[in-house]
């Protein structure tokens, strides 16, 4: 007997529940004495190997692609497709605010959504921040977490996607399962999401070439430097924008320092 959709979403976000509460296990693995003032970064040896892969990923791969993207495509035509990107993206924003109780984000996201979907004609047009709208909460799945109280752990260098922590990384997982729109869209339609973002990254990484390369490969540690840049733009996100995020990010990954 064929399984009805109804039966097949079900299955999935059943699927999503459970790989959310991995994600949560992961997220609060052992707790391991480290000195303050330092990142907890517990697997820096494995971390520093992954990075080195990813750079040479990086070299030979992504960033000639990129960089050949970038000088290919007119400058037009990539910001309208980081626009769609950024509009197809809302719809999950909309979920993790209200699941980390942000109504207020989650209302913005949502007025946000409809305008440019509709006036910005799917969002290849932003009419929303020519109307003074907020601007996008980016809300992810670790964002959830940290406001239900889950530690950000450790340290993690993820293969080609880069800096996260334990915390983040399980939000990862879970947002693969969340977007609204894949359950909205019909195949294919519902992978254009996913096609839209990859190509921005990629513009992305063409059109800051010169940014990302300084870290990458002009620094004495890029390792380090990625590193420490990631956590301060994470404590800045989780703190609101509020400068005083960047106090002592480092003091315990138990006790969480980014709480607002």
């Amino acid at each position: 007997m064929p399984v009805s959709a109804p039966d097949t979403r079900f299955r999935t976000w059943r699927n999503a529940l459970a790989l959310m509460g991995l994600g949560l296990l992961v997220a609060c693995g052992p707790k391991v004495a480290h000195p303050v003032g330092e990142p907890f970064d517990p697997y820096e040896e494995r971390n520093r190997k992954v990075h080195e892969r990813s750079k040479k990923i990086d070299k030979t791969i992504i960033r000639p692609v990129a960089i050949a993207y970038s000088e290919t495509m007119p400058d037009d035509i990539e910001i309208l497709v980081g626009r769609f990107s950024d509009n197809l993206s809302l719809p999950q924003s909309v979920v993790n605010n209200t699941l980390r109780g942000n109504m207020k984000g989650a209302t913005e996201d949502l007025y946000r959504f409809v305008v440019n979907s509709t006036i910005g004609l799917g969002g290849f047009f932003d009419p929303a921040t020519e109307l003074n709208m907020p601007a996008s909460s980016e809300a992810d799945f670790g964002m959830v977490l940290h406001a239900w109280g889950v530690p950000q752990g450790a340290y993690l260098e993820l293969p080609i996607l880069g800096p996260s922590t334990e915390r983040d990384a399980a939000g990862r997982i879970v947002d693969l399962f969340t977007d609204p729109l894949s359950y909205v869209l019909a195949s294919p339609e519902s992978y254009i999401p996913t096609a839209a973002s990859v190509s921005s990254r990629i513009s992305d990484r063409g059109r800051y070439a010169e940014t990302v390369d300084s870290i990458l490969y002009d620094s004495a540690d890029s390792y380090a430097q990625a590193r420490s840049i990631y956590l301060q733009n994470r404590a800045f996100e989780l703190g609101g924008g509020s400068s005083d995020a960047y106090l002592d990010p480092y003091d315990s990954p138990y006790e969480d320092p980014y709480d607002e």
